[in-house]
């Protein structure tokens, strides 16, 4: 089972990790194909114009690895060897397509669990997600 897991390093990601490996009994009765996936804001448009591609790309690339890299070495802990996939642009958008164009059987992420009328106030990536994704989510609060 292709197993799609949305991080961004805040406390909710830990929370959905510490539950992914406390029930990996879940999916025992399939093999696991797990991908790490975080998705980088893009620069201003502005920062874009006065900064070389090379160092544009570095940015994104070490934004990602600062997010990824302790969930990589907390997920090896487990026995858990995913694939990583870095993105920049909309969380929620980049998440539900990747998800899709992907062929995951699941997408796992953590929420902030603001309920509905935070949501709709502050806007959530799991709302978007939701949303914008075919694919089941499994939200961990």
């Amino acid at each position: 089972m292709k197993i799609l897991l949305a991080i961004d390093g805040s406390s909710y990601t830990k929370q959905m990790l510490a539950y992914l490996v406390e029930n990996k009994e879940l999916f025992a009765n399939t093999a696991q194909d797990y991908t790490v996936m975080t998705v980088v804001a893009p620069l201003p448009t502005r920062v874009n114009t006065a900064l070389s591609k090379e160092v544009i790309l570095k940015y994104y690339a070490d934004e990602s690895d600062k997010i990824t890299e302790p969930v990589i070495k907390f997920l090896a802990m487990h026995d858990i060897h995913p694939t990583v996939v870095s993105k920049v642009g909309v969380p929620g958008q980049m998440i539900a397509q990747v998800a899709e164009e992907g062929k995951y059987r699941l997408v796992v992420m953590g929420s902030h669990g603001h309920g509905a009328l935070g949501n709709l106030v502050m806007g959530s990536v799991a709302t978007q997600v939701l949303a914008n994704c075919k694919v089941p989510v499994l939200l961990v609060r």
